[in-house]
């Protein structure tokens, strides 16, 4: 009698779930491999330069979305295999699960492994890495239905893309005559760690973000307390920030080596602030103590001199953390104050960035603090200056 009983309940509250939500949403189109250069619309006013500034930078597609529909019941787990996939993400369009019940997303080998033991409406697990995700169910009254996949691109529509991101810097950094654009100056944070430790201390505080299940960007910790920085331009609502995964510890463990270190992921909470012509958004995690030991930056509260020089943790065209590098004196302010979305908001300089840097943090290499908030290619390309931003988010810290 209680297990009819708690069938009927299980059927009711399904029922009731479905009236409310309405009908299941469609699933999302997939990625184009020529991404526009934002999700949030460009701040009214943009000048036609600014706008190819933008499209010289921007956040980056690393994946595409897949149409699922599969239910996924007690003692029949479903396997998600994408060949080639660099990552594998389920959606779930409805996720009941009652106490004592819990579902488990891991890779085939068992080893990353994400647990969710409540839940009642939709929402995106947390990735797994490599092609394979498992979905597993512990409970007999629990009702789970994946209605669709993010997965990371295969090697060679990575290729794709890259061709396609580098077209399209190649056309804004023509049209705006830009000249001295370098390239090669980046390097593993690995390589600095003997060279100079403080540069990779500070790197080790920037985290990879993944948005949506398929556009990335660059954030890092500002301060000591639950706080992360990003471009505007990359999100900007706490709904999307619960969609936002922030990866930390993605970085080749040794110079030159291309097999990053499998990154501790936490998800995104609530959006504190967020300005479109400072294009920042400062956001909190949903699980701040993992990510703890990896460090914090501070923004500095001056503008930087003329000639300062500068370095630039990200993760450039999605790979793993690396650091541009100031050889032959490239990497430095070249005017302290120019013209970005608002006048004289921006930091210029000429260093080695690429899409998916977005939201990277500027460091002085005479303060180790942060100047500017990297959003613009272009040659030079630019950041926010940060002391514009100190002055907005300084009681949010």
């Amino acid at each position: 009698m209680r297990r009819i009983l708690g069938v009927l309940l299980v059927a009711g509250l399904i029922v009731g779930l479905a009236l409310v939500a309405g009908p299941s949403p469609k699933p999302a189109p997939a990625a184009k491999t020529a991404p526009a250069p934002s999700r949030v619309p460009l701040p009214p006013g943009t000048t036609a330069v600014t706008a190819l500034r933008a499209a010289a930078g921007g956040s980056l597609f690393a994946g595409t979305t897949e149409q699922v529909d599969q239910q996924v019941s007690a003692g029949h787990p479903l396997t998600l295999t994408y060949p080639g996939a660099s990552y594998v993400k389920p959606h779930f369009n409805r996720l009941l699960l009652l106490p004592g019940e819990y579902l488990t997303v891991t890779d085939r080998a068992g080893g990353q492994s994400t647990t969710y033991r409540f839940g009642v409406s939709a929402r995106w697990a947390m990735s797994v890495n490599g092609d394979t995700a498992v979905v597993t169910l512990h409970g007999r009254l629990a009702h789970v239905l994946v209605d669709r996949v993010a997965r990371g691109f295969t090697p060679a529509e990575q290729a794709k893309q890259a061709d396609a991101d580098q077209a399209r810097w190649q056309a804004a950094v023509t049209a705006m005559g830009s000249t001295l654009c370098p390239t090669d100056l980046l390097a593993g944070a690995a390589c600095y760690q003997s060279s100079d430790p403080l540069a990779y201390k500070g790197s080790q505080a920037v985290a990879r973000l993944l948005i949506g299940g398929t556009e990335l960007c660059t954030a890092w910790r500002v301060g000591p307390n639950n706080r992360m920085l990003t471009s505007h331009h990359c999100f900007a609502s706490t709904a999307d920030a619960r969609d936002v995964e922030v990866w930390f510890g993605y970085a080749c463990p040794v110079c030159g080596g291309k097999d990053a270190a499998p990154p501790v992921k936490v998800a995104g909470d609530a959006v504190l602030a967020t300005d479109a012509t400072l294009d920042y958004t400062l956001f909190t995690l949903q699980d701040f103590a993992p990510v703890v030991g990896f460090g914090y930056l501070t923004l500095d509260t001056r503008a930087p001199g003329p000639a300062e020089r500068l370095y630039i943790p990200q993760y450039p065209g999605g790979a793993p953390l690396a650091i541009a590098e100031d050889a032959g004196g490239n990497c430095a302010v070249d005017q302290p104050a120019v013209d970005g979305y608002g006048t004289g908001t921006d930091v210029s300089y000429r260093c080695d960035t690429a899409s998916g840097s977005s939201g990277a943090p500027v460091l002085s290499r005479l303060t180790n603090k942060v100047v500017a908030l990297h959003h613009f290619g272009g040659c030079p390309d630019s950041g926010v200056r940060a002391d514009l931003i100190a002055q907005k988010i300084a009681g949010l810290l």
